[in-house]
């Protein structure tokens, strides 16, 4: 397990497996959600959050596929909105944290790869989906891409390169239909 801390918050993050405390994070949790834990295909992976030392007060499990060792769960602190991005698989999910709650589950498509922040969005990259939410997680826009493919933001513009196609778009209002 590792702990990434971030002003007054600590991650608790096992990329693959669940930790030897794992029971009792959970009965000291405030809010402990688990998905497909006992389902024998794929991976496990933990997130705990605490502030201010303690035990944590949110704690995430979940089993997720993990085609050819390519896709690790990420998470994203919004510390001004207290609010925690999480994604693993084809699982992404938002939380209040302030008291704990979760705000949406939604699914990234074939494969979650990245979360990423410029300024007031949250941007999301998948195998087969690039989206953004704004800090208050909102979701903004989604598109549809497909590998390879990657993206920019610079100024405000989203740079979308698809197999060597290029678009431009409003980073806050997202692509034209």
């Amino acid at each position: 397990m590792f702990n990434i801390a971030i002003d007054n918050y600590n991650l608790l993050c096992v990329h693959d497996g669940l930790p030897n405390l794992y029971n009792e994070y959970c009965k000291h949790a405030v809010l402990s959600e688990h998905f497909n834990i006992t389902a024998s295909e794929g991976k496990s992976c933990f997130l705990g959050v605490e502030k201010d030392g303690g035990w944590p007060f949110l704690v995430i499990a979940q089993r997720f596929d993990d085609a050819c060792n390519s896709f690790y769960p990420g998470a994203l602190l919004v510390t001004e909105t207290k609010l925690l991005f999480v994604g693993a698989g084809e699982r992404i999910l938002a939380y209040k944290l302030d008291p704990p709650a979760r705000l949406w589950e939604d699914q990234a498509n074939c494969g979650f790869w990245n979360w990423q922040r410029f300024g007031n969005t949250i941007v999301m990259s998948a195998e087969l989906e690039l989206a953004a939410w704004n800090i208050a997680g909102k979701k903004l826009w989604t598109m549809f891409v497909e590998p390879p493919w990657d993206y920019t933001v610079i100024d405000g513009i989203v740079t979308v390169d698809v197999m060597g196609s290029k678009s431009q778009f409003n980073l806050e209002s997202g692509p034209k239909s």
